[in-house]
């Protein structure tokens, strides 16, 4: 017999995996928008920069691949 499950406990699973990897639960990124904020400042403050929105965009777009090989090696 299958048992019904419904998409949040799939999700709420699939966090207690990862954090059981030692990853971190972020609730403040819920969205795409958090989500390039957050990436931002990690990138300025990782890198000792501070871009324009024109080049955060330039580089957000270069990133953005269906490849994530080709994006590291971007970022690389």
């Amino acid at each position: 017999m299958t048992s019904i499950v419904n998409e949040s406990q799939i999700e709420y699973g699939f966090v207690g995996k990862l954090q059981d990897l030692k990853y971190n639960y972020r609730p403040d990124i819920r969205d795409r928008q958090s989500l390039e904020q957050n990436f931002r400042l990690k990138f300025e403050t990782l890198n000792r920069v501070k871009l324009s929105n024109a080049e955060f965009a330039r580089l957000r777009d270069e990133i953005i691949t269906s490849d994530v090989f080709q994006a590291s090696k971007i970022l690389r």
